[in-house]
């Protein structure tokens, strides 16, 4: 089982496959997620501190670019599945920001 390790809260393990938005929120990380995990917010951005999150899809880039996120250590917690060890650091927590984390993410 991969492990997660979220900056200044510790590490878990996931079940390999699992969306990382999902990890995070199942494991009491407060990640905003407005979108419901549908790569159309960005709201649930991860910097990438290291580990391999996959390549990057064609719905992340458009995301991406349509929010002018250009950061390449920066990706959308909706659209990574867990599949080695991460490390990363959510950039935006409920929280911190006092909204609604929004739907929960489809699996």
């Amino acid at each position: 089982m991969p492990t997660v390790t979220v900056k200044d809260k510790g590490s878990f393990q996931v079940e390999a496959g699992t969306k990382l938005v999902l990890a995070l929120k199942d494991n009491g990380v407060d990640i905003l997620h407005r979108c419901g995990g549908n790569a159309k917010c960005t709201t649930c951005r991860c910097e990438i501190i290291s580990g391999d999150p996959g390549l990057m899809e064609q719905p992340e880039k458009e995301a991406r670019e349509r929010r002018g996120v250009d950061d390449e250590s920066v990706r959308l917690s909706c659209q990574i599945r867990v599949e080695s060890d991460l490390t990363v650091n959510p950039i935006r927590l409920a929280s911190v920001e006092g909204l609604d984390a929004g739907p929960r993410p489809t699996e």
